[in-house]
């Protein structure tokens, strides 16, 4: 299993205090990589950083908004600095201020959405690239959703921002191929996330949503890191520009009337 080992790598990953981005944190640095964890909060990353140790990998905790490109800049220098460069990168920071019909939204939802989960998304990986170039090669993984191949109730600027993400991750494979860097999307569907609380929480949504999903629940965190492996390691070499639906058959299964 020599192609999933990620020893000697260096992993940036944002929005990792919790949820999906500590899931694949985790998993990172079982496998051998060195991870960099970023979100806002300082004393929610260092209690990460801490469980990552514990476990026996190694995590350098930076706070950082992705909103900002001073912030941005600092994060990945203080990545290059500490561990040396930077090999793979997981976009994952993400915002949702605003739900129910579009046309309730006002410009502040549309610029602080766009901002962070798209322009954000931009900022990292531009900040990156220049690390993995010099260093050979590199992996994007950016971490998008079904809500950006079919809308979904309530969550119509997510939707758009993620369907920007997806278009994002093709621009960016086309235009980093040549230098070994490969870029790819995973879409999740409904997963139980703090980011998603407000949906699994109420017993009627819940029901709503698991009863157009064909297996009838929503997912854990960890069952998005074995793509989220694959992807950083050397095993998806020729794997670029591509998009990952890990939803439990929601899609295909609406598509059917399941």
């Amino acid at each position: 299993m020599t192609s999933f080992d990620l020893t000697g790598k260096i992993a940036l990953i944002t929005g990792a205090s919790r949820g999906i981005g500590l899931a694949i944190a985790r998993t990172y640095a079982a496998a051998g990589a060195k991870v960099v964890i970023s979100s806002r909060k300082q004393a929610a990353l260092d209690a990460a950083a801490a469980q990552i140790r514990e476990a026996g990998g190694a995590a350098l905790p930076i706070a950082a908004h992705t909103g900002s490109e001073e912030a941005v800049a600092n994060l990945v220098e203080q990545a290059a600095q500490t561990y040396g460069g930077i090999d793979i990168l997981v976009n994952n920071a993400a915002t949702n201020p605003h739900f129910g019909p579009i046309l309730t939204a006002e410009d502040s939802h549309w610029d602080k959405i766009l901002d962070v989960n798209v322009k954000g998304y931009f900022r990292v990986a531009k900040a990156c690239a220049a690390s993995m170039k010099a260093r050979g090669g590199g992996k994007i993984i950016n971490v998008a959703s079904i809500a950006g191949k079919a809308p979904q109730p309530g969550m119509g600027i997510y939707c758009v921002s993620k369907a920007a993400v997806l278009m994002l991750t093709e621009v960016l494979a086309a235009e980093l191929a040549a230098d070994n860097i490969q870029v790819n999307a995973i879409a999740p569907g409904f997963i139980k996330t703090q980011f998603s609380s407000a949906l699994w929480q109420n017993p009627g949504v819940y029901a709503a949503i698991t009863a157009v999903i064909p297996q009838k629940r929503m997912a854990e965190p960890d069952e998005l890191t074995g793509i989220a492996l694959y992807l950083a390691s050397s095993a998806s070499s020729f794997t670029t520009g591509a998009t990952f639906t890990v939803d439990g058959g929601q899609m295909v299964g609406s598509a059917v009337g399941l």
